[in-house]
């Protein structure tokens, strides 16, 4: 080969070396639809906050993010799923304080270890609970309700929807703090135990505010404070649990985006500020405070130690309530 050829073949190869090169860059995240998995069935709260931030990120980030329900095992099924799934930003999931602080602890059997096998991407909504009480019930505050437990520890009932859930969960932290004891009755899905505190047969229990505030306001239920550490937009007349006595109670519903762990930290990045979008949106706004929630964001290590702190707290209740899960 002469050098005037050699030349010119290597001139023409080193031409074409950064087309080469741009063909074996990533695609640019994302090029392709997600998944946003929700660990219920759809219509819950958690379904809802997932379809309400998928549509918004949806018109946004370029590609559609489809949400996809595997209801079962407080929404461990769905969890295990996204843990197991590729680290690569295209399987979500919108969790819960149930799936992410509650049921792996509750469900011993599960392998699954939210602060291990999660990334944080971003919180989403926050949802307070009430206590509400039949308006045939004698108590009218928290103090009463106190007073009323401490006087026949064990004979005051309390409903909720279901081993497990924030409300069940909410009652046990009550009454933990309070120094009371309170019996559990577990439904089938919260609307049944409301239905049977309206009728009488449940004195009280802690429900999702968006559940039960039409009925307080017909008179049907009595609200005696509100679980946030905040009084909630949605009823700013309902005092809290800690205004009521009890100084630094909290406990709410929450509703969070995590992905697989090791997912890339600029994908995560990139997925934050798209859900922070999404709920900076005014229409956003407005339809979590119909629902009774509140659009709270955060970053994603800001999330990852609360998700923690979460953990912690209801690890310990359910260890001192001594609360099993059948399996």
């Amino acid at each position: 080969m002469s050098k005037s050829f050699a030349w010119v073949v290597g001139l023409v190869l080193a031409a074409g070396l950064p087309a080469v090169e741009a063909a074996a860059q990533p695609a640019k995240f994302p090029d392709r639809p997600l998944k946003m998995l929700v660990g219920f069935s759809a219509g819950g709260g958690t379904d809802v906050v997932a379809r309400i931030v998928a549509l918004k990120m949806s018109e946004t980030l370029g590609q559609t993010v489809v949400v996809e329900n595997r209801s079962g095992a407080s929404g461990l099924i769905a969890a295990e799923a996204v843990a197991k799934s590729p680290p690569d930003g295209y399987t979500l999931m919108m969790g819960s304080q149930t799936t992410l602080a509650v049921a792996p602890t509750l469900y011993r059997k599960t392998t699954l270890d939210p602060a291990r096998d999660f990334a944080g991407i971003g919180m989403t909504a926050v949802s307070p609970l009430v206590l509400v009480v039949n308006p045939a019930f004698a108590a009218h505050s928290v103090k009463d309700v106190i007073a009323m437990a401490k006087a026949k520890p064990g004979a005051i009932n309390f409903g909720s929807g279901g081993l497990g859930t924030t409300p069940h969960m909410c009652g046990e932290l009550f009454s933990s703090v309070a120094g009371i004891k309170l019996a559990h009755v577990a439904y089938r899905g919260e609307a049944p135990a409301i239905n049977d505190l309206i009728g009488g047969q449940i004195p009280l229990m802690f429900a999702n505010l968006s559940a039960v505030i039409g009925n307080v306001r017909a008179g049907q239920l009595r609200a005696l404070a509100v679980t946030g550490a905040q009084r909630a937009a949605a009823a700013p007349e309902i005092p809290t649990v800690a205004e009521e006595g009890l100084p630094g109670f909290e406990a709410a519903t929450w509703f969070a985006l995590v992905a697989p762990a090791g997912t890339a930290l600029d994908i995560r990045a990139r997925l934050n500020a798209e859900v922070k979008h999404a709920l900076a949106q005014s229409d956003v706004k407005q339809r979590f405070a119909d629902l009774g929630m509140s659009a709270e964001d955060s970053t994603p290590d800001g999330l990852e130690a609360y998700i923690k702190s979460e953990i912690a707290k209801w690890t310990k209740v359910i260890k001192d309530a001594d609360i099993k899960a059948a399996e």
